[in-house]
């Protein structure tokens, strides 16, 4: 296997440092890429959906598999573009295709694939521009808190939990009148609120068959308490204690198995990951989303809990030969927690450079990149500091440990990741 992985952040790390035990680094590339994914195999400085130039250096280089990071090159359409090229066909895109995509990229595809499955989910209505009163009277017939969600890709962040109607309405508004989220807010999405705690399944499947991975909850609020803006995620935790092996039967009884078989029912060419978002509400879990690859910070505890071979399972989906079970883990707590740039998510700024610091192996790069100055910033989300323990209080030490020895201007990272969890 020669394989290009596409995108820059710390999941794209944490998969090239995942195959690089099993494939070495030198049948690895990754488009863009950051300065941690070069420790495990080759950068090449292409965007993931410039396809054109993603065609001519995978023709270069014999790349034969190509494993989209980001959500991005999906719902653009890579796996359509290089199948319908003779020249790059043959090269096995692990991912689905732009129209079996839009289980992430579009959150009224999502909604209406639940409802037809009658898979458990929020009650919900979308609106377009042209439909804006009937979304204020929809707003209206509901309980707060009121949640819109922009129905595009707006990079974790098009989510909207308003507890006041005129708070609402007017956000309403500045999503579809004011394109408050650019084209993604083209249409948007009402739904009821649900009450619960959140969390993550995850499942590789080539279309008919599937593997499931380690579950995970993840933190996306920039401030301690789960306050604050949305972000892409401040940290995650897997195992995730009250997930219990009757939450674990209802998940695949209710929502994993009739997912998997409802994209080959409704004849969506879908293979790749499946990342349930997950609500437990009064000890019943609800699909909040589905994104279409593999979460982030998520993967950043699940792939280091992953005991057996990710090559593997990849060019079994490939081959058919993919056997649908429980991926096997190793025992142990895994916790990340993410180092962020000073406004994120916000304005902030970018070149700081990174002191006091020494690569561990599980602190995964995310917006960090090379110059003269050495390691400097390059994005909002830093560094993920991802480590082992035999509890999530001794994993969560270590990781905290890891992030004390690392330092930039205006450095910031939540210091109470995994604290809700400790109840149970």
């Amino acid at each position: 296997m020669r394989i290009l992985i596409l995108g820059s952040g710390a999941r794209e790390h944490a998969i090239a440092w995942k195959l690089k035990s099993e494939i070495g680094s030198e049948n690895i590339y990754i488009s863009p890429g950051n300065a941690g994914t070069q420790m495990c195999g080759t950068n090449a400085n292409i965007g993931v959906s410039d396809f054109e130039s993603l065609k001519s250096y995978c023709i270069e280089n014999n790349i034969d598999t190509i494993f989209p990071g980001s959500e991005e090159a999906i719902a653009n359409g890579v796996r359509d573009y290089f199948e319908a090229n003779d020249d790059t066909k043959h090269i096995y895109v692990f991912s689905p295709d732009k129209f079996a995509g839009q289980l992430e990229s579009s959150k009224a595809f999502a909604k209406e694939f639940m409802q037809e499955l009658s898979i458990p989910t929020a009650a919900y209505k979308s609106f377009t521009i042209n439909e804006l009163e009937e979304g204020y009277s929809f707003l209206e017939s509901l309980k707060p808190p009121f949640v819109l969600k922009a129905d595009g890709l707006a990079a974790g962040k098009g989510v909207l939990i308003l507890d006041d109607l005129n708070h609402a309405k007017k956000s309403l508004n500045e999503m579809l009148a004011n394109q408050k989220f650019g084209s993604a807010s083209d249409k948007v999405v009402i739904e009821e609120y649900l009450d619960g705690i959140e969390f993550s399944v995850f499942a590789l499947t080539d279309g008919d068959n599937y593997v499931i991975f380690p579950e995970a909850k993840d933190y996306k609020r920039i401030g301690e308490g789960d306050t604050g803006l949305n972000t892409g995620g401040m940290g995650a935790i897997s195992p995730v204690p009250f997930y219990t092996s009757d939450v674990h039967d209802k998940t695949m009884n209710q929502i994993v198995i009739p997912t998997i078989k409802g994209l080959k029912l409704q004849n969506l060419n879908f293979r790749g990951f499946v990342f349930f978002g997950l609500i437990l509400v009064d000890g019943n879990p609800m699909v909040i989303e589905y994104n279409a690859r593999l979460g982030d910070p998520e993967t950043e505890v699940i792939i280091p809990r992953l005991d057996e071979s990710l090559s593997q399972m990849i060019m079994d989906a490939k081959r058919g030969k993919l056997t649908s079970k429980i991926a096997k883990t190793v025992t142990k707590y895994a916790a990340t927690v993410f180092a962020v740039s000073g406004g994120y998510p916000e304005h902030y700024e970018k070149g700081k450079k990174i002191d006091n610091f020494s690569d561990s192996d599980t602190l995964f790069h995310a917006g960090t990149k090379r110059d003269n100055n050495g390691l400097v910033t390059n994005g909002g989300r830093v560094l993920a500091a991802t480590s082992y323990g035999d509890s999530m209080d001794e994993a969560l030490k270590s990781s905290y440990d890891t992030l004390t020895k690392v330092n930039f201007n205006r450095m910031f990272y939540r210091k109470d990741i995994g604290h809700d969890l400790k109840k149970y």
